[in-house]
């Protein structure tokens, strides 16, 4: 029995045991705890420098786009330099010399406008010289075409250079027709001596309407000179108007229409021998004589380049 209650002394009370148990709960509870807060300070410095190279990198390449976006604007910069600008550099050289091609072309119209033909010529061959020189950066193809009617534009003035303009036929027909009606006005006023009071009143009448057709037929020949083509119509017009109230009178008096006609001939033949050969013989064919003029009034001369380099209108 004693040795029995020896070893239940030596052993631990339940007493003892249930606080070294609480004592070792606790301490693992804290061992736990601290491990926790160690394991939860780790992933704050983990996730701090997590955040940190994140923003390192981000940085990093933030720095590598902004390079390689300078990289490409001084690329961008390089190659506007290198190739476009000559080209937009060509095409306005280009576009400045079509330009002033039209200007000379216009200039050219001019001096035909002002009967100037041999400065007008020149002026073309001066075109033409101009555009075989290198300096030229006109399309090749259109300046072939240019060229081409620059040489029809000087064959065809050179052709007709030679030769009497309309204008000139048109001013000689209007002279011989001012001849005849001032051959025809002088032998009515030699007629009016010998007739009566009574006659007087429409040999007046036939005169002044003589004299204001030929003077009708100054302003026509003024509108001739000025290559007026609208004006000349319109008087050749009011001229054959005027004449038109005499075309019955004139027809019943052919005897002395044809006197007068002899010597509008005569008068004609001395002034203009070389540029027309007939001459109207009565008021009828006065009338005749202007609706031809009338029908076949001269065109303005209008050079085929200048066809060619009128810009489109849209």
């Amino acid at each position: 029995m004693s040795m029995n209650s020896d070893s239940l002394a030596k052993e631990p009370s339940a007493i003892q045991q249930r606080r070294q148990a609480n004592m070792f709960l606790v301490r693992l509870q804290w061992l736990v705890i601290l491990l926790l807060i160690a394991a939860l300070l780790w992933l704050f410095i983990s996730q701090q420098r997590f955040e940190r190279s994140i923003n390192e990198r981000l940085q990093s390449n933030e720095q590598v786009v902004s390079r390689l976006n300078e990289m490409d604007d001084r690329i961008f910069a390089m190659s506007q330099q290198t190739l476009p600008e000559p080209r937009v550099a060509a095409s306005s050289q280009a576009q400045n010399q079509l330009d002033l091609l039209r200007i000379q072309i216009q200039a050219a119209d001019r001096l035909l406008a002002d009967n100037n033909e041999s400065a007008a010529i020149e002026l073309l061959r001066g075109l033409h010289w101009q555009l075989s020189q290198s300096s030229n950066e006109i399309a090749p193809a259109l300046t072939v075409v240019i060229k081409q009617s620059l040489m029809k534009d000087i064959e065809r003035l050179q052709a007709r250079s030679s030769q009497p303009s309309p204008w000139q036929l048109q001013n000689l027909a209007i002279q011989n027709i001012q001849a005849f009606l001032h051959s025809y006005e002088r032998p009515a006023r030699a007629t009016d001596a010998s007739n009566t009071s009574a006659n007087d009143v429409g040999v007046t009448r036939k005169e002044l309407i003589i004299h204001e057709v030929i003077m009708t037929l100054n302003l026509a020949s003024q509108a001739s000179n000025m290559r007026e083509k609208d004006q000349l119509i319109g008087y050749l017009r009011q001229a054959r108007k005027q004449l038109q109230t005499l075309v019955d009178t004139s027809a019943s008096k052919s005897v002395t229409d044809n006197k007068n006609a002899q010597t509008t001939n005569n008068a004609a033949s001395k002034q203009n021998s070389s540029q027309t050969k007939s001459a109207p013989h009565n008021i009828a064919e006065v009338v005749d004589w202007l609706d031809r003029l009338i029908a076949t009034a001269p065109q303005p001369t209008s050079l085929l380049t200048t066809q060619i380099l009128d810009k489109p209108k849209r």
